[in-house]
């Protein structure tokens, strides 16, 4: 028996080693840090614990013991959760759905701002206790209450529940502001990544609901706000720089929208858009609303491709307003609240931030920008994260909370 035990630590051993060993390799085969991130070690890190967690994910997923985000998100919240004396924290349910209400201990005399956050991750990532110690630094900082949703993520729970459950939790809270002590005046949707795309979609949905207060703001941090166009210049420039890089964005893309990863070329290649699309849309996704600067040297227009009618057909749902916020037509998004938009310069998804910004400001919304030039998606997440945080996670805090303030 003792013999048997041995063998299978050993043969444990083996495997995790031969396993840590390929992520290393992988890595340093795949991924590239630009020199205009501090502290590349930090990020390197990052991103082996990251890749490791998803392979040793996919494993078990072979084996049919859980999702592979299952298991990152079950060592996410392993890590031990901040407490902060002036916050009251308070784990509430709205129907089903899970939230935490994060109030300053403080007495007030007047109502506070409320911001209901969405939290990151791609739909299969991120949880409420993940970013709780963002939570705490947004309350105290900016004497605001806030409701942080826990969402249901893919690939169990497709698109739309993820959607379904923001609204669903969101027009709860804003009926009920004066129990929580917020002004109606002041209520302000905070996302960032696919959170952001929530927070954005959110601006839109609530317009058509009666009876209910009017938001004041959206914060969005390097939102994914069209599912679409994959060969922006940020697609091309930034495909390879973790956190997220263009497999790990396929993967969370097809997850969310259960698109199988057999598009993958045809998608990474634009054919699945049909030139009617970009003649409908072009006039807002087009590389030409993006400044010069974010441009790479010689970046030159994708060549068209011939469509793949298969693959437009599978991707329906990506082109739906729901999914693609800057899909919206100019009359209901002239109707959006003030926006503080975040963007990062090594991030994938920077060029979204650019169009949405050029969109609203089109459309005499009034948006401060904030544009971090050592950043790369997630680097909000770090905020918590001991050794491994980011001065630039705290900027980006700090900012919000300024803006949030001067509502």
């Amino acid at each position: 028996m003792l013999f048997l035990a041995l063998v299978f630590f050993a043969t444990f051993c083996v495997c995790w080693l031969g396993v840590a060993l390929w992520v290393i390799y992988k890595q340093l085969c795949t991924e590239y840090i630009p020199k205009g991130i501090g502290h590349p070690v930090k990020l390197r890190t990052l991103s082996y614990m990251l890749q490791l967690s998803l392979t040793w994910g996919r494993i078990l997923e072979k084996l049919r013991i859980c999702s592979a985000p299952q298991f990152v998100c079950f060592l996410q919240d392993l890590l031990p959760l901040k407490k902060d004396a002036s916050v009251t924290v308070t784990d509430l349910h709205f129907g089903t759905i899970p939230v935490k209400l994060y109030q300053p201990k403080a007495a007030c005399g007047t109502l506070r701002t409320g911001i209901v956050l969405y939290h990151g991750g791609g739909s299969i990532l991120g949880s409420m206790k993940s970013y709780n110690g963002i939570c705490l630094h947004l309350c105290k900082e900016s004497d605001s209450v806030i409701l942080s949703v826990g969402y249901r993520k893919s690939p169990k729970h497709r698109f739309p529940v993820m959607l379904n459950d923001c609204v669903v939790a969101t027009v709860h809270f804003l009926k009920s502001l004066g129990a929580y002590g917020v002004d109606p005046a002041r209520v302000v949707v905070f996302g960032d990544s696919m959170g952001g795309a929530v927070a954005a979609t959110l601006c839109k949905l609530l317009q058509a609901q009666p009876g209910l207060p009017r938001l004041r703001a959206q914060v969005l941090v390097y939102a994914a706000l069209q599912a679409v166009d994959f060969q922006s210049p940020s697609f091309r420039q930034n495909h390879n720089v973790p956190l997220l890089t263009w497999d790990l964005a396929f993967y969370c893309w097809t997850s969310h929208l259960a698109i199988s990863p057999h598009w993958r070329r045809a998608v990474r290649q634009g054919a699945h858009l049909t030139p009617e699309f970009w003649q409908q849309y072009g006039k807002w996704l087009g590389p030409e609303n993006i400044p010069e600067r974010f441009k790479p040297p010689g970046c030159r227009p994708p060549q068209p491709v011939p469509v793949d009618e298969d693959a437009y057909l599978e991707t329906t749902m990506a082109r739906r307003e729901a999914c693609s916020p800057l899909l919206t037509p100019d009359r209901l998004m002239a109707r959006f609240p003030e926006a503080c938009i975040v963007s990062c310069e090594y991030d994938v998804l920077r060029d979204h931030s650019l169009l949405y910004k050029k969109r609203l400001e089109d459309l005499g919304v009034p948006v401060t920008w904030h544009h971090m030039e050592d950043g790369f998606h997630g680097v909000l997440s770090t905020l918590d994260l001991g050794c491994l945080r980011f001065p630039c996670s705290l900027r980006i805090c700090d900012l919000i909370v300024h803006f949030i303030k001067g509502l």
